[in-house]
This record gives structure tokens, C-alpha cells and sequence, in this order.
């Protein structure tokens, strides 16, 4: 069987990740729930987990990335502020065209790795 290559773009800020394809699927789910707590559910993830990577994400960028309201009797939730979608996108964007441009590269590289 070919070995099967997977390119992975992380955005790092200091000692941070700033963003990346978990953050990326994180932001998709807070958008699709509405709330942290449902997307952490939605991806078989911890609610302390998906919090702590939403507040790296907060801390990393110059706006907030997801604005969220407690919970309690009156509801809460989660969601994407416009500098959150915006970067959502963009990040999607740039897999894209990463992924496209690197397609020869991975190509060789593949065929030069032992079978599995």
C-alpha cells in the first residue's frame, strides 16, 4: 500500500499555537452548537479542553475569536465574533491553496517512503 502524505498548517504565536486544524474544526463546531460545551460533546473532547484552547486562541489574536455568555437559567452559549470567522476562513483558505501547491511535492516524497 503507498504511503499517504497529510500536510498540517499550525500559525504559532510565541510558544503557542495559535491556530490550526483542531482550531480550526473547534470554531466550525461553536458555530454548528452554539455553545462550547456542545462542541466539545460534538468532537469527543472535554469541556476543560475545548475551553482551554478556545482561551489560547482569545489570547493569541488581537480581538477574540469567540465571544461566549455563561450559562444558567437564562441560557448561555457560544459563538464566533467577525475577527473569528475571519480568520476561520482565511485559515481554510490557506489550507487550500497549501495542499494544492505542495500535491507534487507529496507526491514524490510518497513514493520515496518504505511501503506499510
Amino acid at each position: 500500500m503507498p504511503a499517504e502524505l497529510n500536510l498540517k498548517l499550525r500559525i504559532l504565536h510565541d510558544d503557542d499555537v495559535a491556530f490550526g486544524p483542531g482550531k480550526a474544526d473547534l470554531l466550525e463546531a461553536i458555530a454548528d452548537a452554539g455553545s462550547i460545551s456542545g462542541a466539545a460533546r460534538a468532537m469527543n473532547m472535554s469541556y476543560r479542553r475545548a475551553w482551554l484552547l478556545v482561551d489560547v486562541m482569545n489570547r493569541c489574536f488581537h480581538e477574540p475569536l469567540v465571544h461566549s455568555a455563561a450559562g444558567g437559567s437564562h441560557g448561555g452559549g457560544a459563538q464566533l465574533t467577525e475577527t473569528g470567522l475571519a480568520v476561520l476562513t482565511q485559515f481554510r483558505k490557506m489550507e487550500a491553496a497549501a495542499h494544492k501547491a505542495a500535491q507534487t511535492h507529496m507526491a514524490t516524497l510518497a513514493a520515496m517512503l518504505k511501503d506499510a
